[in-house]
């Protein structure tokens, strides 16, 4: 079996380095272009961010694959074969990034056989490195995580975001959702506008719970190892085994938390990110300008 912390401390410095870029660019005046919806947006930082790093990747381990966030919106496929595979969202956040509200994420995950073997969340305004390697633990800024452990619904804090999908369906099931937690009831709902940081809250105890329908596998890869390194678990939003290409999670600090979520809410039908393989996300539109 292979070992694949070289990997992922070349990640962490990648993305470390890269995150300046994103810094840099936080405050000034963005180009702003809309993807699937009107709350789909893409920047020049994230092209140029996701280009970076794909190509250092590139140069490092040639025979590696990617599947990239701005890449599937030009059309590229979304093929999750054996091979070693790069997942990367280049601004998890990018509505966040381009209000100057201060979470945006570099989110890096990397599979062999199909299977997650490390991931790297870099929270960049915060200076909040998340990271975690299969079987070896998960860590903020070095310091190891650890999930709450809650088994009682009723004392959890639960995290989602309502997401790009806009159609009245998604609308009404994402808002009833809330709905139904509120009355079971939870202590709170909270969003920070970013799925990977989103995520990370559960692996730090912070946040009990995290569930999400209509995001991509980029968006929340890295941070489901880091959360189940954590001593958290993931899985479907119907309670059977997580699959990244499904849209739909459901990370949590207990199995039980996390399958009272999965009899309250609903999801909503959404294409999986591997069906018609060399899609183009934004339906064949191309990318718009605001």
């Amino acid at each position: 079996m292979s070992d694949w912390t070289e990997c992922l401390k070349f990640g962490i410095n990648l993305t470390k380095q890269t995150s300046e870029i994103i810094l840099n660019a936080f405050k000034q005046q963005k180009q702003v272009h809309l993807k699937s919806s009107q709350a789909d947006l893409v920047t020049e930082t994230d092209l140029r961010v996701e280009t970076i790093l794909k190509s250092a990747i590139r140069d490092k381990y040639p025979v590696h694959r990617f599947i990239g966030e701005e890449s599937v919106a030009a059309g590229e496929c979304v093929e999750l074969t054996d091979s070693p595979t790069w997942i990367i969202d280049p601004i998890d956040g990018t509505a966040n990034f381009v209000h100057r509200f201060p979470f945006v994420a570099i989110s890096i995950a990397f599979t062999v056989n199909k299977q997650m073997e490390f991931g790297i969340v870099y929270s960049c305004v915060e200076d909040k490195l998340f990271y975690a390697q299969k079987g070896r633990g998960a860590f903020l800024n070095g310091e190891p995580l650890n999930a709450s452990g809650q088994e009682d619904i009723s004392r959890c804090v639960v995290v989602t975001e309502i997401g790009a999908e806009r159609d009245d369906l998604a609308l009404s099931t994402m808002t009833s959702n809330i709905f139904r937690l509120l009355r079971i009831p939870v202590h709170g709902v909270r969003a920070l506008g970013t799925a990977a940081v989103d995520m990370c809250q559960v692996a730090t105890g912070g946040a009990d719970a995290y569930y999400h329908i209509g995001m991509h596998c980029w968006d929340i890869a890295a941070s489901s190892i880091i959360v189940q390194e954590a001593g958290g678990v993931v899985m479907d939003t119907d309670g059977s085994p997580f699959d990244m290409m499904s849209r739909r999670v459901i990370a949590a600090s207990s199995t039980a938390v996390a399958n009272r979520i999965s009899q309250v809410i609903q999801a909503f039908p959404c294409r999986r990110d591997d069906e018609d393989q060399c899609r183009c996300i934004c339906g064949g539109k191309g990318v718009n300008s605001v």
